[in-house]
């Protein structure tokens, strides 16, 4: 019997054991749902940054806090009928867990038992709990808890037919314990504590994270560019559902995008160490190959397009500026200058168009020939399609080096740059690691229209942590 049924069929609530919750809309103000997010958040307190709770004194306290999470889990089954099975696994993972001392936790088999994409309904919820870690926000395997929709309109079900992703989804975020409460917009299950690697179905984006802080940031670059923006681009900012279709558009083909056409064998090198412009440009190659798919999108016909063809057009052009105002915005200016291989591919971006006439910094204000655009971005994601072919006949340290020169001959590197002046003949013909080892932290610094933006940017930056659709 599941935990679910048994809980639809409990008529006497015990302490601990809140009233049974069934429908999953009202959920986040439900007792259930709040004893079971202070549950998880008090566990935190004692858990190390294995997950493990180690000191013998802080057991029966967490004892007593899994008893009242595994309560409110089972008061909250029946309202995620479609997640029974992971539900059950769940309880009987973190049964295990207070059984075993509170060492390493293992959550293998709940998180083998839960399949969100295959319900990939929207505004279907799901109930999320696991010892894990917070990618942009804690580096420690916390228990965190987390009640989301899945955001899946009918013009992304259709295109997902030629862009085909099993393994994705989107999702907007309902509430959360304190390690999504950060710059967080990812749920992936290889982030939870677990005993081996399973083959992964699924990971997940914060649409409704992405749209809102895109909106807030983009609306406040733009007001201090002085950027006139277009009508669409204006409507946008004052609409959060719009936005949120639109970043679901963007990274369904962005994640579909990696591991696919001529690459060097495997572009993240796998379980390397790589210098972090190769992770710049392999994000930025995936942006702009979901930037190239809109342009044509848009100018599909109605026979490819089906039914959706008004709205996949109409989102297609969202999407080239939305990958255009969050890559020149946000991404140079979010973060340390620490190895941020996603703010490099944003200033790749900016100098590239500036350099080719496209975008305009004169008289203290920005401006954008759109027209010229399309071709522009287009252009940037050949060259660096060029390199990865041409890399498919080099030995990895030359496509590094290959690599750097693409870099190299948009933006300016930082004057005490090794790989500028030229690598000693004794990293060349050594391993790989000295490469990586010589490049700078900050490789290619800010050029002074960002340092200069940033100034003005930074509060408005840091106010999108934890944002959510509610909150923007």
């Amino acid at each position: 019997m599941s935990i679910a049924h048994a809980s639809a069929h409990s008529t006497t609530p015990v302490i601990g054991e809140p009233e049974v919750v069934e429908d999953a809309s009202r959920a986040e103000n439900s007792a259930a749902w709040l004893q079971l997010k202070a549950a998880a958040t008090e566990l935190q307190q004692w858990q190390v940054k294995d997950g493990s709770i180690p000191e013998p004194a802080d057991h029966p306290a967490a004892r007593d806090a899994v008893a009242r999470l595994t309560a409110g889990i089972r008061a909250l089954a029946p309202a995620f009928p479609h997640d029974a099975a992971y539900l059950d696994a769940l309880v009987v993972d973190f049964d295990r867990w207070v059984d075993g001392g509170f060492g390493v936790p293992d959550f293998l088999d709940a998180l083998v038992a839960f399949q969100p994409a295959e319900h990939r309904v929207d505004g279907l919820r799901h109930l999320v709990v696991f010892p894990m870690y917070t990618q942009n926000g804690s580096s420690e395997r916390h228990v965190e808890a987390l009640i989301v929709e899945v955001i899946w309109p009918e013009f992304i079900a259709r295109l997902e037919q030629t862009y085909t992703n099993k393994l994705f989804l989107s999702l907007r975020l309902i509430d959360f314990t304190a390690g999504y409460d950060t710059n967080s917009a990812v749920l992936f299950p290889e982030t939870v504590a677990m005993r081996e690697i399973p083959q992964f179905t699924w990971g997940a984006i914060f649409q409704d994270r992405e749209a809102a802080r895109y909106r807030r940031v983009t609306r406040a670059a733009a007001d201090i560019t002085k950027l006139e923006l277009t009508p669409l681009d204006a409507a946008m900012l004052d609409d959060q559902a719009a936005t949120e279709k639109t970043f679901v558009m963007w990274d369904l083909i962005h994640d579909r995008s990696h591991m696919r056409g001529d690459l060097p064998f495997d572009p993240f090198m796998i379980k390397q160490r790589m210098p972090f412009f190769l992770y710049s440009l392999e994000e930025l190659r995936c942006d702009l190959t979901a930037f190239r798919e809109s342009v044509r999108l848009g100018d599909a016909d109605d026979a490819e397009l089906g039914d959706d063809a008004a709205e996949i057009r109409d989102q297609a052009v969202r999407v080239q500026h939305a990958i255009l105002f969050d890559r020149i915005f946000r991404f140079p200016l979010t973060g340390s200058r620490v190895r941020n291989y996603d703010g490099l591919g944003g200033q790749l971006l900016f100098a590239w168009l500036h350099q080719r006439g496209v975008l305009h910094w004169t008289d203290t204000q920005l401006a954008i020939d759109w027209v010229a655009l399309p071709t522009a971005v287009i252009a940037l994601s050949d060259a660096i399609n060029e390199l990865y072919w041409r890399s498919i006949d080099r030995p990895k340290t030359v496509h590094w080096l290959a690599a750097y020169e693409l870099v190299r001959g948009t933006l300016t590197p930082n004057p005490a740059s090794a790989w500028a002046r030229g690598l000693s003949d004794e990293i060349l013909a050594g391993a790989p690691k000295g490469y990586t080892d010589a490049v700078l932290d900050d490789e290619f610094p800010l050029s002074m229209f960002y340092e200069a933006l940033n100034k003005k940017m930074t509060d408005v930056i840091e106010s999108t942590r934890g944002i959510t659709a509610a909150t923007a």
